[in-house]
């Protein structure tokens, strides 16, 4: 499989990588040159899933590199929509609903399924971060609709998503459609840390803690680095030990029957 597990690390990575792509974005704004910046931006993105698309498993460092990326540039996209070309927050947030919409009918009707567990190919791999990509665009119009247009501040809009959050949760576990509240989910993760990334580094003026986008932008990517490290640590683990538990739980025909050519094929999907 190309993309990781769907586990509470899963999450808990994809809410830091928000909030440091918002501040990350902010800090460049205001630091350098803008077309510098920009240059900066798609040449890293382009580098980093250049190699993501050259790989041919999961790996947590490769994977999570593109995710902080698609956050910069995503920021950046809704940003510029609004800030630079002066359309409203709600007309945004409702050109990004639709854009996920879309993506996500186009890859049911190409490939069958939406199921991200199925992702072993390239073309649903396409179509993953097309959506992970408008996501995050949607996410970050959706945090800037409810602290700017709708006056709530970003504090505000930490908690209000922090519970909008549990909704998809909540309506998994009674037995609605997994895609569904996993994209719903994963589009909630964006206005969630972006709010909460915002919060913190907005001065005290304008009710935020006052560290500043550079401080917070390298808390949240310490975060990251030291969660990707536990997720990779852990995926090594969980290679080494698939061998021999394997081998322990095979019978005796099973051991005759391994040093057959004609059997030893590989399991459609599995991890090496």
């Amino acid at each position: 499989m190309r993309v990781p597990e769907i586990t509470a690390l899963f999450w808990a990575i994809k809410i830091l990588t928000t909030g440091m792509g918002e501040t990350l974005s902010d800090f460049l704004g205001t630091h350098g040159s803008d077309i510098l910046n920009a240059a900066a931006i798609l040449l890293v993105f382009g580098a980093v899933f250049a190699v993501q698309f050259r790989v041919r498993r999961y790996i947590p460092a490769v994977y999570w590199a593109c995710v902080a990326m698609v956050s910069v540039l995503g920021t950046v996209v809704a940003d510029v929509a609004h800030a630079v070309v002066g359309i409203p927050y709600i007309a945004t947030s409702v050109f990004f609903a639709v854009a996920v919409a879309v993506i996500l009918a186009l890859w049911h009707r190409n490939t069958g399924s939406l199921d991200v567990h199925t992702i072993t190919a390239r073309a649903p791999e396409l179509y993953y971060w097309a959506t992970v990509m408008a996501t995050f665009a949607l996410g970050t119009a959706l945090g800037d609709l409810t602290a700017s247009s709708l006056h709530l501040g970003y504090l505000a809009s930490t908690i209000l998503f922090a519970v909008v959050i549990v909704i998809p949760l909540i309506a998994w576990r009674r037995g609605a459609s997994p895609v569904l509240t996993f994209w719903a989910a994963y589009v909630v993760t964006r206005p969630l840390g972006a709010s909460a990334a915002d919060w913190m580094a907005d001065p005290t003026s304008k009710s935020g803690v006052g560290w500043g986008t550079g401080p917070v932008t390298s808390a949240w990517l310490a975060a990251i680095v030291v969660l990707v490290a536990i997720v990779a640590v852990g995926q090594r683990r969980s290679t080494n030990t698939e061998p021999a538990e394997a081998g322990s739980a095979r019978e005796p025909a099973d051991l005759d029957r391994a040093t057959k050519p004609d059997v030893m094929t590989r399991v459609p999907g599995h991890r090496s």
